[in-house]
């Protein structure tokens, strides 16, 4: 942290004079980022939100009240930071440089609030240039990113916990705390629980891994005295589900409405409640009940199984890696039940692209693969051959617009769902085909 600490120290440290809720994990990151944000506006504070990567433009990254930065202030920001990053001996990081921008603003605008997302792990990110945090979010920890955090679930939930704070609250979202041997109920609540919980092994298959991640983190929070906090996922009721949104009940919150899609939304929004309460107990956040309820309907977050058309039923979801692709599996079984679907898919190259593709492959009708427009892509030939190892009948595109436009096509004459997965950075590449292709230029 050398360097961003470096200029941070010259701009100021314009994160000192800030309120940070902090959040890391493997997935949900994003959505529990937007969620506790739309609450925390609805509730009157003026927020900031910092997340990565955009998915079409820059000045997403850098939102104040919900609305990306303006290229105006994102430019006399960048400024601002460019003059003394250039006066540095060792230049910093492109990801340092964007922190640093977004601090700027968020000082500038007087934020009374900053939702701060962690880049990639925790401990050496550039976002824990941050002394303390109002709260330290843990969504959840699985494999990814393992050549930089670690090959292990130990090692990468230590990397993550780097973010706790000393005194500051800590909530984690991960589900293995229910096969933590030494797992605790949060302080307010009575009662322990110290056996497995085979109900939320059930329900959650290949997902509880033996409580290593979950001891990690309470162990990082006993060591930096923070009073630590998670998910209850039992008490979670999805009362119905569909294409239209989700109704489910929380604790005391009853028929609280998602519009956002996907099965795992529900849990992203018991992350965010679990904020908000922390913030109301903990830091004297002014927060009711209605505030939370309003602003979990009124989130809006794109490229999370999100539904760009009806007629053919498209949709997009940013399912990039293991955990996220098992998760649509669950989305696809649930909305599609036995029918198939054609399926728009491109990968990273340094991805468990054969497993993702065996779990994906009983789904699919047809697979048009793409290769996106990344260094780091898969060719559309190779990802193709993987899929009709598999039995499934597939053809290979060189680009995400050709790929997209003959399976649009595909499923509008045969009336077949077309879902495409594949990274947030490719998100863009598929909008911007849908658009151009029913706009009809």
């Amino acid at each position: 942290l050398e360097r961003i600490t470096e200029l941070c120290k010259k701009l100021g440290d314009p994160q000192d004079s800030l309120s940070f809720v902090h959040v890391t994990g493997t997935n949900g990151k994003g959505s529990t980022c937007a969620m506790t944000e739309s609450i925390l506006r609805n509730a009157g504070y003026k927020t900031g939100l910092f997340t990565s990567p955009y998915v079409k433009y820059f000045n997403e990254r850098i939102a104040i009240n919900g609305i990306p930065v303006s290229n105006e202030l994102l430019t006399k920001a960048t400024e601002r930071v460019k003059l003394q990053a250039d006066t540095m001996k060792e230049s910093p990081t492109e990801f340092e440089l964007i922190t640093a921008v977004a601090l700027v603003v968020f000082k500038m605008e007087k934020c009374d609030v900053v939702i701060f997302e962690v880049g990639m792990g925790g401990r050496l990110d550039s976002t824990n240039v941050i002394k303390k945090s109002i709260v330290s979010v843990i969504t959840g920890i699985s494999l990814d990113h393992t050549a930089i955090l670690g090959n292990s679930i130990v090692a990468i939930a230590k990397e993550k916990a780097g973010i706790i704070k000393k005194g500051c609250p800590v909530l984690y979202g991960g589900k293995d705390v229910f096969t933590a041997s030494c797992a605790v109920r949060p302080k307010e609540n009575s009662g322990k629980s110290n056996n497995i919980d085979e109900v939320m092994k059930k329900k959650y298959p290949g997902e509880i891994n033996g409580g290593e991640a979950f001891s990690v983190i309470k162990e990082a929070a006993d060591e930096k005295e923070s009073d630590f906090y998670y998910c209850d996922y039992k008490k979670l009721n999805i009362k119905n589900t569909d294409l239209n949104g989700t109704v489910f009940d929380y604790k005391n919150y009853t028929d609280v409405k998602l519009s956002l899609l996907g099965l795992y939304q529900p849990e992203n929004a018991v992350k965010a409640i679990e904020i908000a309460e922390i913030l109301k107990r903990r830091q004297g956040f002014k927060i009711n009940k209605q505030d939370i309820v309003k602003g979990l309907e009124s989130t809006k977050w794109v490229a999370r199984f999100e539904k760009l058309s009806e007629n053919p039923l498209v949709i997009y979801d940013g399912a990039h890696n293991p955990e996220g692709v098992e998760t649509a599996k669950a989305a696809l079984s649930h909305y599609f039940k036995n029918q198939k679907i054609n399926l728009l898919t491109g990968v990273m190259a340094d991805k468990d692209y054969a497993a993702m593709a065996k779990t994906l492959a009983v789904f699919a009708r047809k697979v048009f693969a793409v290769t996106p427009d990344n260094p780091r892509s898969l060719t559309s030939e190779k990802l193709a051959g993987i899929y009709s190892d598999l039995g499934v009948e597939s053809e290979s595109f060189e680009t995400v617009f050709d790929g997209f436009k003959t399976a649009y096509f595909d499923s509008k004459e045969k009336n077949i769902p077309l879902v495409c997965l594949g990274s947030l950075y490719m998100y863009c590449e598929v909008s911007e085909a849908f658009e151009k292709i029913t706009s009809g230029n």
